[in-house]
C-alpha cells in the first residue's frame, strides 16, 4: 500500500487541480500526474476526469474515495498515536466551520492551541452547515462544528445555545419597537440563506407555523446583512455571527423567541486522534469561558 499516492489524490480533489495539488505538496505536476496514473494502473479504472474546469471524481473514484480517506485517517491517528508515545505531540487537525465560529471563536482557540502544541498541523475549511456535515461524512475533517439536531449519525456534543435575531433596515417601519414580531415575515420581503443551509430560520418559522416572503436566497451571510442594509428586505441571524458588528441595520428580538444550538461533531475514526482529541478539548474550555 503506497499511502503517497492515496495523499496525493486527496490533495488533488481538495483543491480540484492538479497544478495546486504539486504546489501543496511541493513537488511537480509531472510526480502528481504520475502518481494518480499508477492507482489507476493499480485499479484498472479511471478515478479522475480533467476539464478545462478543473479535475473531478469519476464514478468508480467516488465509489473509493471514502476508503482512502478511512485509510488516510487511521494513518494520520498511527502517526500522532507514536509521537504521543515518545512524547512529541504532533499531527494534523482538520476543521469544519460556518461562518460565526470561523470568525469569533477559532481565531482565538488556534492561536492557544498552537501556542501549547506549535508541532501540530491546524487546517481549517469553511463553508455553510450543508459544507460542514458533507465533509464529515466524506472523511475531510476531523471536527466540525454543526447545528444540533442535524442528520449526523456521530457523537455530537452540544456547545452553546445561540439566540436569533431580526435585522432590518434603519427606516424599517419596525426599527423603533423593542422587539419584532416574526409573523411579520410573512408579508415583509424576506432574505435567506439556501435552502440546505437555512436551519435557522426555518425552524423559527416552522415553530411558529409562519411561511416566509422569500424574495432573495444567497449562500453568504454576510450578502445577507449588506442586502438588509440597502433596504433588500430582512432577514434572521444568529446573536454570535451578529456579535461585535456596527452596521447599518437594526437588531430585534423575536416574538416568540428563537435560538439554535452550535455543536461539535466528531466522527468516529477521529476520536482516537491524540492532536483531535487535545483540540477538542480547547474547544470546549474556549465556549464554556467566553459564555
Amino acid at each position: 500500500m503506497n499511502i503517497s499516492r492515496y495523499e496525493t489524490l486527496a490533495k488533488v480533489i481538495e483543491l480540484g487541480s492538479m497544478t495546486r495539488a504539486a504546489e501543496a505538496l511541493g513537488c511537480t505536476q509531472s510526480a502528481v500526474s504520475h502518481a494518480i496514473g499508477s492507482l489507476e494502473e493499480e485499479f484498472g479504472f479511471s478515478v479522475l476526469t480533467r476539464s478545462r474546469a478543473g479535475v473531478r471524481l469519476t464514478d468508480n473514484g467516488m465509489r473509493i474515495m471514502p476508503s482512502i480517506r478511512s485509510i488516510l485517517n487511521y494513518e494520520e491517528q498511527l502517526r500522532q498515536t507514536v509521537s504521543s508515545i515518545v512524547g512529541i505531540d504532533s499531527g494534523t487537525v482538520r476543521i469544519g466551520a460556518f461562518t460565526s465560529v470561523a470568525v469569533h471563536w477559532l481565531p482565538g482557540v488556534i492561536k492557544k492551541f498552537q501556542h501549547d502544541y506549535p508541532k501540530v498541523d491546524i487546517k481549517l475549511l469553511t463553508g455553510d452547515y450543508y459544507d460542514v456535515e458533507e465533509w464529515l461524512e466524506a472523511g475531510m475533517v476531523d471536527l466540525g462544528f454543526v447545528t444540533v439536531p442535524n442528520r449526523l449519525s456521530m457523537e455530537c456534543r452540544a456547545l452553546m445555545e445561540d439566540r436569533l435575531f431580526a435585522i432590518l433596515p434603519n427606516d424599517h417601519k419596525f426599527a423603533s419597537y423593542p422587539k419584532f414580531p416574526l409573523v411579520e415575515c410573512e408579508t415583509e420581503a424576506f432574505i435567506t440563506l439556501l435552502e440546505t443551509s437555512n436551519h435557522d430560520a426555518r425552524r423559527a418559522l416552522d415553530a411558529a407555523g409562519i411561511k416566509p416572503n422569500i424574495k432573495f436566497s444567497t449562500k453568504d451571510d454576510y450578502a445577507i446583512i449588506a442586502m438588509v442594509e440597502q433596504g433588500l428586505g430582512i432577514s434572521i441571524m444568529p446573536e454570535l455571527l451578529l456579535k461585535g458588528r456596527h452596521d447599518n441595520l437594526k437588531i430585534k428580538e423575536l416574538v416568540p423567541p428563537s435560538k439554535r444550538t452550535i455543536g461539535l461533531a466528531i466522527p468516529e475514526a477521529s476520536r482516537h486522534s491524540p492532536a483531535t482529541r487535545k483540540f477538542a478539548d480547547y474547544i470546549i474550555k474556549w465556549v464554556t469561558e467566553e459564555k
